[in-house]
């Protein structure tokens, strides 16, 4: 039986959509679901301590966003926007454009006083980009790249220069996300302390989240989506504590839909699965979970990836019950809002 996407369709006021962060990240509202009785709490995320248990493992993305939004211009002065999505080598990345005139195949434009070289592939869906340099090109992405943030935030004449702390989580470290792991938003240093002192493990586990999270589904059917690949990777060592958490029944716990997908990659296949390498597990309803036990998550896009997966695991009835449940107390969404978990 197939699955239709506008099954996964929601109405949510754009008052809503959160436009910047909250002032605290620990003071974000959390929506608690509990799988087995349905029963719903309204809590502070703070209030996760109460939630995690001695012995969890919380498994988290700690891939660090860089600033891969670039602004070019063209030799006639009009404006191109670049989005990078996947490093290819030192000096090429695969990347989306804006501003190039359609049927157009190749083209050079200025990024700040550097030309670089456009050159449209894969069936005209996306483009390379040469950056036209011996060295690496992240220190042209550094000086001249923006924050990737969504397209749904949307300011009028604000600063973006808090973004390149809050975009962020407090743990991020090895870069290569063009969108955040937004469910670890809300964790502190002190609060992640706190859940280790209580006899929490904390895991960390890298997916560079790329265009195969942040985009919606186009397909009329959800079994024909195909996902773009993602790079993730984690250690000997943080395999073998989650593995042994498992053998002796203790909860994992994944923040984070690329966290889940992290973690279902590597134990989907009798272990055979490398420790490094590209995903595009692709995870909706019907779905049987093999290694994650409860999940923090955000709020998310209808028709997007993270909402079928949180669907798959709570349910996609429970999931639309949360969802308008979330509406009506006005809890707010996306990127920047409000966190959930589902035990």
């Amino acid at each position: 039986m197939t699955m239709r996407i506008e099954e996964f369709d929601y109405f949510l006021p754009k008052a809503l959509i959160a436009q910047h962060p909250e002032k605290e990240r620990a003071s974000s509202r959390l929506l608690v679901l509990n799988r087995k009785n349905g029963a719903v709490e309204h809590r502070r995320f703070t209030d996760v301590t109460e939630y995690l248990r001695e012995g969890d493992v919380l498994v988290l993305n700690d891939s660090k966003v860089f600033p891969a939004r670039l602004k070019a211009v063209k030799e006639t002065g009009g404006a191109v926007d670049i989005l990078l999505v996947e490093k290819r080598s030192d000096s090429r990345w695969l990347c989306l454009v804006k501003g190039i005139k359609k049927g157009t195949e190749r083209a050079w434009v200025s990024i700040g006083p550097r030309p670089v070289e456009l050159a449209r592939i894969e069936n005209g869906t996306a483009w390379e980009i040469d950056f036209l340099c011996d060295g690496d090109s992240f220190e042209i992405i550094r000086e001249h790249g923006t924050m990737p943030l969504p397209g749904y935030i949307r300011r009028k004449g604000d600063s973006d220069l808090g973004d390149f702390d809050r975009y962020q989580t407090v743990y991020a470290d090895p870069m290569g996300s063009i969108a955040a792991p937004t469910a670890g938003f809300h964790f502190t240093v002190d609060l992640l302390e706190k859940l280790e002192r209580k006899g929490v493990f904390i895991v960390k586990v890298t997916l560079h989240i790329g265009i195969g999270t942040f985009l919606l589904l186009k397909t009329e059917n959800v079994e024909d989506h195909a996902m773009h690949r993602e790079y993730y990777s984690l250690s000997p060592e943080a395999k073998t504590q989650i593995s042994v958490a498992r053998e002796q029944g203790r909860r994992v716990v994944a923040c984070g839909t690329s966290a889940v997908r992290t973690l279902e990659t590597v134990y989907s296949r009798n272990r055979s699965i490398p420790l490094s390498g590209f995903t595009d597990v692709f995870i909706y309803p019907g779905y049987s979970f093999k290694a994650v036990g409860a999940l923090i998550t955000n709020f998310h896009l209808p028709r997007s990836t993270p909402l079928l997966l949180a669907s798959a695991f709570a349910g996609r009835d429970e999931i639309r019950r949360c969802y308008e449940e979330a509406i009506e107390e006005g809890y707010r969404f996306y990127s920047y809002g409000d966190a959930m978990l589902i035990v």
